[in-house]
């Protein structure tokens, strides 16, 4: 949490500083596209070093890129010559080497906790973002206007000691050893590039209840990512670029999420996980449009609050079930292919909100625009409206991938058509 806490205020810090400098939605979201770029490219490799090597060394391995690019672009802005593509590179570097511990990370769950607890785990981990949530935006907010960009790179730095001691000091188990069985029910001791790349989305793909749970993770995803790729844009550019309201509001919604992972923590969730997954994604998507329609602080700060309450349900949830049916000796690979889809969607949705946001839905709403007649009188006109408006149509399609998906048996029978150990069906997968 301590090093989350400094990336975070890191992160918050230079999200105003590329809107200072340019005032354009697009050029914020371009630098969430590049740091999710790399990671199409890395995540299934990425995935077979976690089932084959040491993942707290992998972990270290991420840390180190991490602190390094940080230091990087605090001597770019020390010397005046950050530029804001000198971010996409460097993001781009981040998030390379990011999944690659976020693989091992998730990887080792299942291995330090038993799997009647995968809820609770998965919560309790999700409460480090939260908790960094709650303090960064709050103290960037306070220090960038007084203290500079600069003041916000230390911290960061520092608190990155924190991170290099734990991880020197805990002890990570390691799964048992991969086993491939061919047709013959023999145990394979090789396996091509292509199989070694593929493998997890043959897996996931031959089990239909485990394709069911991606698509509707990716149907909920594509308007989600939409949605917090113009958060940030539409809170600055319906209170004249001010800082301070987007670091509470931002914060508000950390203390949801820490409240929302506690709660799951200390109950446990659902007994059928599919319900945490689901009716997180309909609350989820219902506050959501309740934080585009309102137009005061207090009002962002509920709504946000309660929306973000509930990710650690649905996340948890759909983690715990993953957890619950892939062997740990297969989880990099098969979890690799599955955030593969997710990266792959955050790489694209951050696009296509910022070209609707600035060349289609932003113009529409200006006083003289096409739908400013239509929607004028409810979400107003000029700057920022159009972001508006995009952000609740996406918080809508968010609630109905939810309420879909209890139409769907394939979904709704996931924790009773499969075992919680998938054995390896090479027939299917081969």
């Amino acid at each position: 949490m301590v090093s989350t806490v400094g990336s975070f205020m890191t992160v918050f810090a230079l999200t105003i500083w590329v809107w200072e400098k340019t005032g354009s939605a697009t050029a914020l979201i371009l630098v969430g596209f590049f740091a999710q770029l790399p990671k199409l490219l890395v995540t299934t490799v990425a995935g077979i070093a976690v089932d084959r090597y040491n993942r707290r060394y992998l972990m270290l391995l991420g840390e180190t890129a991490a602190f390094l690019c940080t230091l990087a672009v605090a001597l770019l802005y020390l010397t005046q010559q950050l530029q804001v593509w000198h971010l996409y590179v460097i993001v781009s570097l981040y998030g390379a080497f990011g999944q690659l511990q976020i693989l091992a990370y998730s990887a080792s769950i299942s291995l330090l906790v038993p799997q009647e607890q995968y809820t609770r785990a998965e919560s309790l981990g999700s409460a480090v973002n939260y908790g960094a949530a709650i303090f960064s935006p709050a103290l960037a907010g306070f220090l960038y206007p007084r203290f500079g960009l600069q003041s916000i790179f230390w911290i960061d730095l520092i608190t990155f000691v924190a991170a290099f001691v734990t991880l020197f000091i805990v002890k990570i188990p390691q799964p048992s050893p991969i086993k491939i069985i061919n047709e013959n029910n023999d145990i394979e001791t090789t396996e091509t590039l292509w199989q070694k790349l593929t493998f997890g989305f043959r897996y996931i793909w031959a089990n239909p209840s485990l394709t069911a749970m991606a698509i509707a993770f990716t149907l909920f995803a594509i308007p989600n990512d939409i949605t917090k790729a113009l958060y940030s844009p539409m809170i600055l550019a319906r209170t004249g670029g001010n800082s301070e309201i987007l670091g509470t509001v931002t914060a508000a919604a950390g203390i949801g999420g820490v409240v929302g992972a506690i709660i799951i923590g200390v109950w446990g969730g659902f007994q059928r996980r599919i319900h945490g997954m689901l009716l997180g994604f309909i609350g989820h998507g219902f506050f959501k449009i309740i934080l585009g329609i309102a137009s005061t602080a207090p009002v962002w700060m509920v709504s946000h609050f309660l929306t973000t309450a509930l990710m650690p349900m649905f996340y948890s949830s759909s983690n715990a079930i993953w957890y619950t049916k892939i062997p740990t000796e297969l989880q990099g690979r098969v979890l690799a292919a599955d955030q593969l889809i997710g990266i792959a969607v955050s790489a694209i949705a951050p696009l296509i909100a910022g070209f609707l946001a600035d060349k289609i839905f932003e113009p529409a709403m200006q006083p003289t625009g096409n739908l400013a007649p239509i929607l004028g009188n409810f979400f107003g006109t000029g700057v920022g409206s159009g972001i508006t408006v995009l952000f609740v149509m996406m918080a809508i399609c968010v609630m109905l991938v939810g309420l879909i998906g209890y139409a769907v048996p394939t979904l709704q029978k996931v924790e009773d058509s499969l075992p919680n150990t998938i054995p390896i069906n090479s027939n299917k997968i081969k």
